[in-house]
């Protein structure tokens, strides 16, 4: 039996993974856990400190799952292999080594967002949902499948949002996909708008016809994707347990 663990990005709780739904193999176990501050866990607030924040996630990120984070989701899961067992894989969905890049949202435009954020929170929430979906083939379509699947409304507070953004600005993986503390994939949608080019073509795998949010878009071909990365990470435990033995 494989387990996914699934994560999910910035301003967005665990419901985005509901379009993925019906493309699960009956032997694939999947749990979509909530950041603290969203969702079902609306009530907590999202720590500043990794080491707090693994605190937090610990039950919920064990060893012998793979783990999948999309766009802010990856960049906090690589950064907590840092501070967990690390799990049998990761798969990083829409996240490079940094939320920013010269060749994808520079550091200036995230400045400008920020400071729009702090003006007016909602209105820079709801303007976000749709520039996330600018890369994928029918971004109107998707943006109705969001709000079907997220409201229009974030679960997530004002204060919970802004550590979020905090974490776009300052987390980097490069050490992590250096060092690969577990097998490390990377998942990229050919048109994604929020990862630069060089992020996008390093990719071990791209999704045609797809942007940022490939669970709306294309959600088919995204759990196919993520369920075969899964079994060629457990397959490799498993040889990697018998040349032990």
């Amino acid at each position: 039996m494989t387990t996914l663990v699934l994560l999910s990005g910035w301003g967005i709780d665990a419901r985005i993974w509901r379009s993925l739904a019906p493309y699960w193999p009956v032997d694939v176990v999947v749990r979509t856990p909530d950041w603290p501050g969203y969702g079902e866990r609306a009530h907590d607030i999202l720590p500043t400190t990794l080491p707090a924040l693994a605190g937090k996630m610990r039950d919920d990120l064990p060893c012998d799952a793979v783990w999948v984070g999309w766009s802010l989701g990856g960049l906090l899961a690589g950064a907590l292999l840092s501070h967990l067992p690390p799990p049998r894989g990761l798969v990083l969905v829409g996240t490079g080594p940094r939320f920013c890049s010269e060749d994808g949202v520079r550091p200036d435009e995230l400045a400008i967002f920020r400071r729009a954020f702090d003006r007016d929170p909602h209105t820079t929430w709801q303007h976000f949902l749709r520039w996330q979906l600018q890369g994928e083939p029918a971004a109107r379509i998707a943006h109705r499948r969001l709000l079907d699947l997220q409201g229009r409304n974030p679960s997530a507070s004002s204060q919970t949002l802004a550590t979020g953004l905090d974490q776009l600005a300052r987390l980097d993986l490069s050490d992590v996909l250096a060092t690969l503390p577990c097998p490390i994939h990377r998942l990229a949608g050919e048109r994604d708008k929020l990862m630069g080019s060089a992020a996008r073509q390093a990719a071990d795998r791209l999704l045609t016809d797809s942007g940022h949010c490939p669970m709306l878009s294309r959600p088919d071909a995204l759990a196919n994707h993520l369920v075969e990365l899964a079994r060629e990470i457990d397959l490799d435990h498993i040889g990697q347990d018998q040349s032990v033995s």
